[in-house]
């Protein structure tokens, strides 16, 4: 897979962008998958920890649905996407150790077209370290959205 410019694939700027590479998109299988590798320049890297608190996992998670709501959505300019939480987001680490690297893999788990649920896991060295079901909303005509 050819290595993609996140800055063009989520409506983020540095340095909210948490994820570092986008590793997979299969729009058949509706499954996405990137990694982070967490260093001391990270935005919430917090030096006491030596690390990044786990509740970051969800804003991974989020970023790599950004990722799949790109392609879904033919490329272009990226669309705004709301998360509206999680359920039951399951953590099985004290903190994203410095240095090491962290595979997020989302697939599809409901779709009303603006409506979306994701089943999500961060894996370490083939270790689960999170999981969650991430909703999200994505409007067709965000200009015209009433907030």
């Amino acid at each position: 897979m050819p290595a993609y410019n996140l800055e063009k694939i989520l409506p983020h700027n540095p340095p909210m962008i948490l994820i570092d590479e986008l590793l997979d998109v299969d729009l058949e299988t509706n499954t996405v998958k990137a990694s982070v590798t967490i260093t001391e320049e990270k935005i919430f890297y917090d030096k006491n920890l030596k690390g990044i608190s786990p509740l970051a996992g969800i804003e991974f998670m989020a970023q790599t649905v950004g990722c799949y709501a790109y392609f879904r959505n033919g490329g272009g300019e990226p669309k705004i996407g709301f998360l509206l939480g999680s359920r039951v987001y399951k953590n099985n680490i004290e903190k994203f150790e410095l240095g090491k690297t962290y595979i997020i893999k989302t697939e599809l788990a409901f779709s009303d077209n603006e409506l979306v649920s994701f089943d999500c896991f961060i894996y370490n060295d083939g270790m689960e370290c999170a999981r969650a079901t991430v909703n999200v909303y994505q409007p067709n005509d965000i200009e015209n959205m009433k907030l």
